[in-house]
């Protein structure tokens, strides 16, 4: 099914002129990676299955191939301008691995081996696909929505406002750490997942459930959403684009400016005037990606699996969590609409995963169900009802975190069931002849 997708959307990517996914993956064995942190992430998932004498081997293989592409780079003056000079060390190891599975492992070993890879390739794939995606709705999503959900987002106070005050006026400190923690998000969770399966090795098997699954399936399906429902976010519509953060990032994109496209420039100073929302045109190139707020799906995806690591593990995904919301709200990347949606979004996906893993059960498949409907009644509400919820923010805010609090407490209350229960020690029976 996963290969089937990918072969899809690289198609339909050729047939609009884009690079698919397979594409720029493929291009990453010889070429700059993209992103040479996410590739030695991927590795680390993949190493998993290995035995430490192994991990060494791997690791010290991908740094070798990565010193031999500087050098060659070097000897030949080619100079990385795009991506990272470093990370097609981990591919190779990675593809090698998946050699030596298929021609010296048999049985179980070779089994688990694939394994390790095939994770390893879905988080890349699904890095691919996320960015073939932004560029399909950016081509094929003339429209967008902004203006109903902006004018939705008056029932919360206009949130991306308020933070991106609080941002600019942080300046290159507080922007930088918080765009650090922004694009490092699929590194944090590598590290979540690296805790739940570092008993693989030993056990040689995968256990039932692991944040991978949820990061995977939330980046196959969340994207659908942003052709449903196009929109570029309020830093695009309502600003100057990313030329507002180009005078305090250390890492500015490269990026032609979409100002001519903006309502006008009022964001982060002056709130969006209520007038009716109508559809607007946007440039070809800015993504569509901002309903439901993945970042904040998967943020909460890391902070629902920190819960039962160690207190370090619980304090950095509640902070990942934290950051990433300060992060999403702050740069004007999204709306507060957005991030209700992705908490729901995230937590329907979670119920129904788990519900599937404890032979669906009823209790988890009512709440997916429910978090489904309550999703669903969200995109409706900000599309249909944006003027009606700005007029009345003191009903429909409150009513906003009710619906987003009642999946939570339904999610909580569920698992809660699923947990296995402390058996206590049986007490030894009394014995007289003992006591005589």
């Amino acid at each position: 099914m996963a290969l089937g997708f990918l072969v899809t959307l690289e198609l339909v990517a050729r047939r609009l002129g884009l690079p698919g996914p397979m594409t720029t993956q493929a291009r990453e064995v010889i070429f700059p990676p993209k992103s040479g942190g996410l590739l030695y992430a991927s590795m680390a998932l993949m190493m998993v299955v290995l035995t430490w004498r192994q991990r060494l081997i791997a690791v010290g293989a991908a740094i070798g191939v990565d010193l031999a592409f500087l050098s060659v780079r070097w000897v030949f003056g080619i100079e990385v301008t795009e991506g990272h000079p470093f990370g097609n060390g981990a591919l190779w190891v990675i593809l090698g691995c998946a050699v030596v599975a298929v021609t010296r492992r048999t049985g179980p070993e070779r089994l688990l081996l694939l394994k390790g890879v095939a994770l390893a390739l879905l988080l890349m794939a699904g890095r691919k696909t996320g960015d073939t995606w932004l560029l399909i709705t950016s081509e094929t999503r003339p429209l967008v929505l902004d203006q109903y959900v902006a004018t939705a987002d008056h029932a919360l106070g206009n949130p991306s406002w308020l933070v991106g005050r609080v941002v600019t006026a942080s300046g290159p400190v507080g922007f930088n750490f918080l765009d650090f923690v922004y694009g490092q998000l699929a590194v944090a969770a590598v590290v979540a997942a690296l805790y739940q399966l570092r008993n693989v090795a030993v056990e040689r098997r995968f256990p039932r459930h692991h944040l991978v699954r949820t990061f995977l399936v939330i980046g196959l399906v969340g994207p659908a959403f942003y052709m449903i429902y196009p929109v570029v976010g309020p830093i695009f519509a309502y600003g100057t684009g990313a030329e507002h953060w180009a005078g305090v990032s250390l890492w500015a994109p490269d990026m032609p400016p979409s100002e001519p496209w903006a309502v006008a420039d009022l964001w982060p100073r002056t709130p969006p005037p209520l007038q009716t929302p109508v559809h607007m045109s946007f440039d070809e190139i800015t993504p569509r990606n901002c309903m439901p707020s993945l970042h904040t799906a998967w943020a909460t995806a890391i902070f629902l699996h920190s819960r039962k690591g160690p207190r370090l593990l619980r304090y950095a995904g509640t902070f990942w969590l934290v950051a990433t919301l300060c992060a999403t709200l702050g740069f004007g990347y999204h709306y507060g609409a957005d991030l209700i949606a992705g908490v729901v979004f995230t937590l329907t996906i979670e119920a129904a995963l788990r519900s599937f893993d404890h032979g669906w059960d009823r209790s988890g498949l009512r709440l997916a169900a429910y978090g489904a409907a309550v999703f669903t009644a969200l995109l409706v509400s900000y599309r249909y009802l944006p003027s009606e919820m700005a007029a009345y923010p003191w009903v429909f805010g409150p009513l906003l975190l009710l619906a987003m609090g009642s999946v939570v407490y339904g999610y909580v209350r569920t698992t809660a069931r699923w947990e296995p229960k402390a058996v206590p020690a049986p007490e030894p029976e009394p014995r007289p002849e003992l006591a005589v």
